[in-house]
């Protein structure tokens, strides 16, 4: 074998390949994150972050707030889509706005990894107990965390694209003129939250400064479009947004945990993030588990100390089991269908619900502390 050789290549700049790298450089591996992008590049992600999130990061936030956005949010409004709202005040900020193009640019840049920006994953081979990436670079560790489509998952034998119950959301992130911001009924402090009325999906708008960012997620792609116009027609009709946004939405697919049971590890491979499919099941977000599973990752790799084989990689999946619950789980809906759609209208005017299951619980996480890196 020649060409060029590192410690662990990362596939998928994103905030799990970056906070893995990090993670790592501070073990003294010599890490190379892969991505097809250069950076910034745009991402679809609606896009906030807890202060638990920040601290687990080690994120000073006025240093990053000094020329990115980082919105305090302290208030939100929920609902459902087509009917009354409830509004539940924070005496303290709850969670930041961030947009991804700044945030991963940010988290990429200080991992103090080596970059290859710009090239995909062409060729993965395993060769004398390593990988052959690309036809020039060898190692004995290659981390997916190239998202939900993330090529090392096909590798380990993901049904990537076929046959996994994904979520399916669009949306747009924009700055809006001085008109439309004179216009936008939404305050930047409060994002809005508004679920389908037969829960298996919900909208959001959410103001960050001067940006817009609107979106849909549901558990299927069914007339995915269809409820997106039906949801915009709302919002203007309401007042909520300006009437001159087009609907130029962008695209993206995640699976939620424990729905997809994908592979997580073989010899040398290891998914962390979306590639691994960790998306809260209630809420869809995943920033926080792809953070998490690569603080994870990282503390399984290092006490690894260069054996990769499966059985020094099994502890990684013991460690998200004990984080987020067991994996085999495969159905969050033991309540029938009719009997959710029922209790949700009632409950989801109730301010006590709102904030402390759905807000608290669900969206926030409330009651789970930070994790520690190893710095």
């Amino acid at each position: 074998m020649s060409g060029e050789r590192c410690d662990a290549l990362i596939v998928g700049g994103g905030p799990s390949g970056a906070t893995c790298a990090r993670e790592l450089r501070r073990a003294g591996l010599d890490v190379v994150i892969l991505d097809k992008k250069t950076f910034p590049r745009d991402k679809v992600c609606a896009g906030w972050v807890t202060p638990l999130v920040l601290q687990t990061l080690e994120i000073d936030r006025d240093d990053y707030a000094d020329g990115r956005v980082l919105q305090p949010i302290s208030s939100f409004r929920s609902g459902m889509i087509g009917g009354d709202a409830v509004e539940v005040d924070y005496a303290e900020v709850v969670s930041y706005g961030i947009r991804r193009c700044e945030f991963d640019d940010y988290l990429l840049r200080r991992s103090d990894a080596r970059l290859l920006l710009g090239e995909p994953l062409k060729q993965m081979e395993r060769r004398e107990g390593e990988w052959l990436i690309n036809d020039r670079l060898r190692t004995p560790l290659v981390i997916g965390a190239g998202g939900h489509f993330c090529p090392v998952a096909k590798q380990l034998g993901a049904r990537v694209g076929s046959g996994e119950p994904v979520v399916a959301a669009k949306e747009i992130e924009f700055e809006m003129t001085p008109a439309q911001r004179q216009a936008c009924r939404v305050d930047a402090r409060r994002p809005e939250l508004y679920f389908c009325s037969d829960l298996k999906g919900y909208g959001w708008i959410f103001r960050k400064g001067d940006y817009l960012n609107i979106g849909l997620g549901r558990e299927d792609n069914h007339r995915l479009s269809e409820h997106i116009d039906a949801f915009m027609d709302w919002l203007k009709a309401s007042g909520r947004i300006p009437a001159d946004i087009d609907h130029r939405f962008k695209g993206h697919a995640y699976l939620l945990y424990a729905h997809g049971n994908r592979p997580l590890i073989d010899d040398g491979v290891l998914l962390i993030g979306d590639a691994a499919g960790l998306a809260y099941p209630q809420s869809g977000e995943g920033i926080r588990p792809a953070i998490e599973s690569a603080v994870l990752a990282a503390q399984t790799l290092r006490e690894a100390d260069g054996d990769y084989s499966v059985a020094r990689l099994a502890p990684y999946r013991q460690r998200l089991e004990a984080r987020f619950g067991p994996l085999e789980t495969n159905d969050y809906s033991m309540i029938p269908d009719g009997l959710r759609q029922r209790l949700a209208a009632p409950l989801l005017k109730n301010r006590w619900f709102t904030r402390h299951v759905v807000l608290d619980r669900w969206f926030l996480h409330v009651h789970q502390p930070p994790l520690r890196t190893a710095a």
